[in-house]
């Protein structure tokens, strides 16, 4: 059974030429929404995905806006809105040391570099220069933790553990 990851999903139309508003979930924009790449549509109530082939990326407003071979006016897109991007296990690349796709993060625990218990990823935030993890801490209180070097110490994605040296006040 093939195992499906989530990219984004289709919030609206944009404008009149097919194109399609994604609130996207995927680690790497540029290369998952490059012209020539196949994307899987699941909508609710229907068994199979459909099959799209992006004909074009562009941002716009924290959106990632894209278009469809075969879906060239929003009339056509209009029936695409809700559904949920996805790609299969066999699509994601190798990636270099020190990355991680959000799946691989999202559940790790999260100890201090003394052994103490912080929480477990629960979200993963792409602000800007760097990835925030968000923790549910012991507490229920969000903790946002910057993937950087000097804080991240250890991420060790087959027991789920992940090693971290707060900075002054991180914890607070």
């Amino acid at each position: 059974m093939e195992k499906w990851f989530n990219v984004g999903k289709i919030v609206n139309t944009h404008g009149i030429m097919g194109e399609v508003r994604v609130i996207s979930r995927t680690d790497f924009q540029e290369e998952r929404y490059k012209e020539g790449n196949t994307l899987f549509l699941f909508i609710e109530n229907e068994n199979e995905p459909i099959e799209l082939k992006i004909t074009s990326h562009r941002t716009h407003k924290n959106f990632d806006l894209l278009t469809f071979e075969n879906y060239t006016n929003v009339n056509m897109s209009e029936s695409l809105k809700g559904g949920l991007l996805k790609v299969p296990e066999s699509q994601l690349g190798k990636l270099d040391e020190g990355e991680y796709y959000f799946h691989e993060i999202i559940g790790c625990t999260v100890y201090t570099d003394e052994g103490g218990e912080i929480g477990k990823v629960r979200e993963v935030l792409t602000p800007g220069a760097n990835d925030v993890w968000v923790i549910k801490g012991m507490g229920g209180k969000d903790i946002l933790i910057p993937y950087i070097d000097g804080i991240v110490s250890e991420v060790d994605i087959e027991s789920k553990k992940i090693i971290i040296t707060p900075m002054e006040g991180l914890l607070d």
